[in-house]
Order: structure tokens, then C-alpha cells, then sequence
């Protein structure tokens, strides 16, 4: 009698979740996990990834902390957000544990920011993830439409899906940061709640810091994705099609060198410097698998524990110098 009470009280022993520091989001009240799960490689965007292996990436990263993820209907053709919809109703737990943002205006067949197309797609994507309401709703890659339109149709158009409550908060996402001082200073204070740029904040590109003081002066909160510069960053190089120069992509090969060679990881090092400014409230990083998800929150804990390896950044910091800030372009010519 007495094993079978011991075995009972051992079923009843729930998994513990992990802490990881939370950073406010602009004026919006929400508390971010200082990293968040990018889930486009959820769309099979680098490679497929079964039912299986997209839980359980969810389901790890959720139990170390994590409660923000990111998604869109382009990603993976609409694919990303089904498989991420299923993952997160797969953890059983109260809707208010998690945050979720995905994207308007992008689609696989091209993009259309009209009011009328934005309006039917936040109904598609709430289908598509199961859920009565996201978290955040943004503008996807907006470089790419006329940001008068933005300005005068599509944003208007998320306000009233706001106030439908079928978003708590709206935001705007794209490359060149000056999409965001053009349409921040054409709409009213306190219309957009958040701005996500990406590729703007890693250790061969900071310009997102410049435009810091200004974007805290229209109250909007700072979400940065992709601290790895689109794989420039990392130890495989970035795919082909990546559109840097090849000045740009010498030096971040010739970084990873230098990691290689000294025992360091340039992915690991690119992470935790995403992660210092903490006005940033959320750096994103793509994630399709357990070792991905271990290897990101490894990196996190260790940068909050010891600090940052001051002597491999400032050697990829010296690598880096003649590329420094250099970018790309992106989207169209604004008249």
C-alpha cells in the first residue's frame, strides 16, 4: 500500500519552469522573455521539421523561460503558423503564459497592405493558431508597400482590429530603419505600440541603438531579430542568396575563423551581444529544434551568470571594423 502511494505522488511531480529574464515591451505592459522563439524555420523555411520535433523545440523552450513567439502567414506559405498553433495548444497551460506576434501584408504570393486584405488575414492566422486573439499584430516587411498607404489605410485598419480585440497591440516590422522614424512621425502619438527591425543589432551591425532615444520618445517598444545577421554570423556562412557584399561576408568568415581557432562559437558570442542593450526588450532567434532551443537559453544563462567573453568580441569587433554598420538594400524606392 505504501509503494503505491509513493508512485502516485511521483506522477504528480510537474516539470519546473525555468526563469529567464523578462524585459518590459515599450508602454504596453507585456513582459517579454529577453530572448524569443523566431518560428519561421517552424514553416520548414531551413529544412523540414515534423510534428514531433516543432513540439517538443516549443515545449523545451516554453519550460526554459521562454514565452514569446514570433511567426507570420509568409513563413513556410501560412505552414509556420498551423505548426507553431499546434505546439502551443500541445503545452496545456493558461493562454495568458504565452505571447504571441505574427504578421499582416506578406504572403507567399507577394504583398497587399490594404485594409481589406489585413483585416481577412488576422482571421486566417487566428485560424490557423488555434487562438481567439494574438498579442501583438504586425505589419510585415513594410519597405516593400508605399508607406503612405501604411500610414493611411493599413494602420487604421489594425487599430480597429484592436479595438476588436482580435490583437492587444499592433507594430510595423522592416529593414531600413528609416521606415520607422517616416511612419512613427506621421501617425498620431501612441497609435503603434512596437517596431521589430532586424539585422540592425549584432556585433558587424548596431545602427538600431542610434535610433533608440527616438523610439523611446514615441513610446513604442524594440523587438530585434535575426542577432546572427542571417547566418552571417555563424560557422556554416550564411545560404547563397544572402544579399550581403562579399567585403561584408569575408570578414564575418574570417570571425568565425577566429572563434574556431581560440576554442569560441561566433553564433554564441553574436547572441549574447544582441542580448546587452536592455532597452532591446526581446532579441529573436529562429528555432526548429531541442538542441537549437538548448543551445540559445545555454547561452543566455551563461551571459547572465558570467558576462560576455570581452576578448573574442573585441578581437571579432577589430575583424569586423572596415564592414562595420554596413547593410543592404531592401524593398522600394519610396517616391
Amino acid at each position: 500500500m505504501m509503494i503505491l502511494l509513493l508512485s502516485s505522488k511521483k506522477k504528480k511531480v510537474k516539470k519546473r519552469v525555468r526563469k529567464m529574464e523578462l524585459r518590459e515591451l515599450g508602454r504596453t505592459g507585456l513582459k517579454l522573455s529577453c530572448v524569443g522563439f523566431g518560428a519561421s524555420p517552424l514553416g520548414n523555411v531551413f529544412g523540414s521539421v515534423s510534428e514531433e520535433q516543432a513540439n517538443a523545440s516549443v515545449r523545451l523552450a516554453f519550460q526554459s523561460g521562454i514565452n514569446f513567439f514570433d511567426t507570420s502567414p509568409y513563413y513556410g506559405g501560412t505552414l509556420s503558423e498551423k505548426v507553431l498553433g499546434k505546439a502551443l495548444k500541445a503545452l496545456n497551460v493558461p493562454r495568458s503564459e504565452y505571447i504571441v506576434a505574427t504578421k499582416c501584408g506578406r504572403y507567399g504570393d507577394g504583398f497587399d497592405f490594404s485594409a481589406e486584405r489585413v483585416t481577412r488575414s488576422i482571421e486566417e492566422s487566428l485560424e490557423r493558431l488555434q487562438l481567439d486573439y494574438v498579442d501583438i499584430l504586425q505589419c510585415h516587411d513594410i519597405e516593400f508597400g508605399s508607406l503612405d498607404q501604411i500610414v493611411n489605410e493599413t494602420i487604421p485598419a489594425l487599430q480597429k482590429l484592436k479595438e476588436a480585440g482580435k490583437t492587444r497591440f499592433i507594430g510595423i516590422t522592416g529593414l531600413p530603419l528609416g521606415i520607422f522614424t517616416y511612419v512613427l512621425d506621421r501617425v498620431p502619438p501612441g497609435t503603434l505600440d512596437v517596431i521589430l527591425s532586424y539585422c540592425h543589432h549584432s556585433i558587424n551591425d548596431s545602427t538600431l541603438e542610434d535610433i533608440v532615444p527616438y523610439l523611446k520618445s514615441k513610446g513604442v517598444g524594440i523587438i530585434s531579430a535575426s542577432p546572427l545577421a542571417m547566418g552571417l554570423l555563424t560557422e556554416a556562412g550564411p545560404p547563397e542568396w544572402h544579399p550581403a557584399s562579399s567585403d561584408l561576408k569575408a570578414a564575418c568568415r574570417a570571425s568565425a575563423t577566429y572563434c574556431q581557432e581560440n576554442g569560441k562559437n561566433i553564433s554564441k558570442l553574436a547572441l549574447q551581444y544582441s542580448l546587452l542593450n536592455k532597452e532591446i526588450t526581446s532579441v529573436l532567434v529562429g528555432m526548429k529544434s531541442v538542441e537549437q532551443v538548448e543551445e540559445n537559453v545555454a547561452a543566455t544563462r551563461e551571459l547572465a551568470a558570467s558576462g560576455i567573453d570581452k576578448e573574442a568580441l573585441s578581437e571579432v569587433g577589430a575583424i569586423l571594423k572596415p564592414v562595420k554598420n554596413q547593410s543592404w538594400p531592401s524593398g522600394i524606392q519610396q517616391s
